[in-house]
């Protein structure tokens, strides 16, 4: 090897001892160590910038967008409060979690999937006397599983494919065809020959292992002190969903962090409320709660504000928010009732329930006299918070995330989005063109806001994708992935089959170290090298499969998988739950696919894909 393989070596160690160490974002790390490559000379400005050009980056870009029409629109919850239902035990539970999620992922991004799905499967979790421990990690872990079956189900898949695209052009115009490679990349579902069997393994591994293998744990949030409790009043609307229906059946039974007082009905309050009592139109519902319960209770369709001055404000309603605002000694309004002090109209903010001391203020809003230190919670436009951070008027003002109510009535319009989405690109449409018309639809139809589809993409992935793909191109150029592909026939003795199981073996190490894309793209070139005519002379494809069965179900450590890390606070998890149920999980699914995978896609050169 010469100085530049050693010194991408060495970079490329630095970078993997940063991320399994330290607490530095991926993102910044592998920047950082494309940079050094690039003013060492090991890479130049192209090599680094063509990162930026694979296709599989702005699949993911797109896609970000697409699940935030289903988030915004409600669609995601409207599925699921379909599905999950009241389970009779953990087992059922799980089954009830892992087996939608894992469709649902194969033809969706999992980290959004994840993002939306945590908090529903919180509040369940809550409903049903379960730790949230025990149906996080199994949430987290179907995501990865369902995602290995199909090209859409994670964006692995999709920067593999578009390393496959590249380089298969790239050996088209040297007339140097790659044996067993598609040039125009992987089908849809070539995967799920073994992406199924191995998905179906690992739930059920879950299922009948996480009993003993998940300790009950505490999220981080339930250890804090005794929350602030809002007392809000909603409206059931007169042509909803929730009309005739019981309070069981509505779901307000049980409210993870909040209890339904009273039912105000034609002037009769009904208080306690039985689960049986049978909901009408205009019933007014008193609530008490926290303000996450709050937000939740504002996104069940069917349930609106019972105050009037929400739907006076200026703004439309999908363009607001909830806000907290304290009370300050100078208000102008301190010492008047809400309605006298003409609050809407002085601060362009409607009041939906007021916070005192911890005690309930047996009033309706508008007569509610405001004193200083009451915590308000108001529904207004997030310029809010810009207009009033500095005035006297309020000592803290602060923005309630994930507050802005979703579009009930586009919910089956983003569902049929995302359906014909999968539908053209089973038929063979190229993912990106879909994805792309999929996120301009969801756009154009306003089952998303332009600002919040750009506020949706998250960049720091896109780099590490990107910055992982410079990298990967500096072990080709300075001829590390030779160096390393040398090692592996060595180890193999020009074996084939163990050669996969040793690509396999490294792809699944680096990616529990690391990330799984990062660890896809390192391994690719290696791959490539082991099957050239020079060496093994095989088909790639076998290889490949080996690198993204291996990278898409990184289980064992919450350092390779976002929606590993994103579970990890709120399901109170340690370093050692990963591993503990993880790492077995891993190898069974190793033997599995190493079993399958020669079988479906034959090591021999001239086989040609399947």
């Amino acid at each position: 090897m010469g100085w530049e393989a050693y010194l991408t070596l060495s970079v490329i160690l630095a970078a993997l001892g940063l991320m399994t160490f330290t607490r530095y974002a991926a993102d910044l790390i592998l920047a950082a160590a494309v940079t050094v490559l690039l003013l060492t000379g090991v890479i130049d400005s192209g090599q680094l910038l063509h990162g930026f050009a694979n296709e599989g980056i702005w699949t993911i870009a797109v896609l970000f967008v697409v699940a935030a029409g289903l988030r915004d629109t409600g669609g995601m919850t409207w599925v699921a409060s379909r599905v999950l239902g009241r389970p009779r035990s953990l087992i059922s539970a799980q089954s009830r979690i892992m087996f939608p999620v894992a469709v649902i992922s194969a033809f969706m991004n999992n980290t959004p999937l994840v993002a939306m799905m945590m908090p529903v499967i919180s509040d369940w979790a809550k409903k049903c006397n379960l730790s949230p421990s025990k149906l996080l990690l199994p949430l987290s872990y179907a995501s990865i599983l369902g995602g290995a079956c199909t090209l859409v189900g994670t964006s692995t898949n999709l920067i593999i494919n578009g390393w496959i695209i590249d380089h298969a052009r790239q050996a088209a115009e040297e007339n140097q065809p790659i044996a067993g490679i598609d040039p125009s990349g992987l089908g849809m579902f070539e995967m799920a020959v073994v992406g199924v069997p191995v998905c179906l393994l690992g739930i059920g591994f879950v299922m009948l292992t996480s009993r003993f293998l998940l300790s009950n744990r505490r999220p981080a949030s339930e250890t804090l002190g005794d929350p602030r409790e809002y007392t809000v009043e909603l409206m059931v609307d007169e042509a909803g969903p929730l009309v005739g229906q019981t309070i069981e059946q509505a779901g307000l039974r049980n409210l993870p962090n909040a209890y339904l007082v009273e039912i105000e009905r034609e002037g009769n309050i009904y208080a306690p409320v039985a689960p049986t009592q049978t909901l009408l139109g205009n019933d007014r519902l008193v609530f008490v709660g926290i303000v996450e319960s709050i937000v939740d209770l504002q996104k069940i369709r069917g349930l609106s504000p019972a105050t009037n001055q929400v739907f006076k404000l200026d703004t439309p309603r999908r363009s607001r928010c909830l806000i907290e605002a304290v009370v300050s000694n100078s208000c102008p309004l301190r010492g008047r009732t809400i309605k006298e002090g003409r609050f809407r109209t002085v601060y362009n903010a409607a009041v939906i329930a007021v916070h005192r001391n911890g005690e309930r203020i047996n009033k309706k809003i508008g007569d509610i006299t405001l004193q200083a230190g009451d915590t308000l919670l108001l529904e207004t436009t997030p310029t809010f918070v810009a207009d009033q951070r500095n005035s006297r008027d309020f000592y803290l003002v602060s923005q309630v995330e994930g507050s802005t109510p979703p579009r009930h009535e586009r919910a089956p319009v983003a569902i049929g989005i995302l359906a014909v989405m999968v539908a053209v690109v089973t038929a063979g449409v190229p993912i990106f063109y879909a994805a792309l018309a999929a996120a301009g639809l969801m756009l154009g139809t306003r089952c998303v806001s332009s600002s919040a589809g750009r506020g949706a993409i998250d960049w720091s992935v896109l780099i590490v994708i990107a910055a992982a793909l410079g990298l990967g191109k500096a072990m080709e150029t300075s001829g590390l992935a030779d160096a390393l592909g040398n090692g592996i026939i060595a180890m193999s003795g020009d074996s084939p089959y163990l050669a996969l199981v040793l690509v396999y073996v490294m792809t699944m190490v680096l990616a529990a170290m690391v990330t799984s894309k990062a660890a896809a793209i390192l391994v690719l070139p290696v791959a490539l090298m082991i099957c050239s005519g020079e060496h093994l002379d095989v088909s790639l494809m076998p290889y490949v499969m080996a690198i993204l069965i291996a990278s898409a179900t990184t289980l064992a450590t919450p350092i390779g998988y976002p929606t590993n890390l994103m579970v990890y606070g709120p399901g109170g998890y340690r370093f050692s739950d990963y591993l503990r149920i993880g790492l077995p999980m891993s190898l069974a699914i190793a033997v599995l696919a190493l079993i399958l995978i020669p079988l479906v896609w034959p090591l021999t050169a001239n086989a040609g894909p399947s």
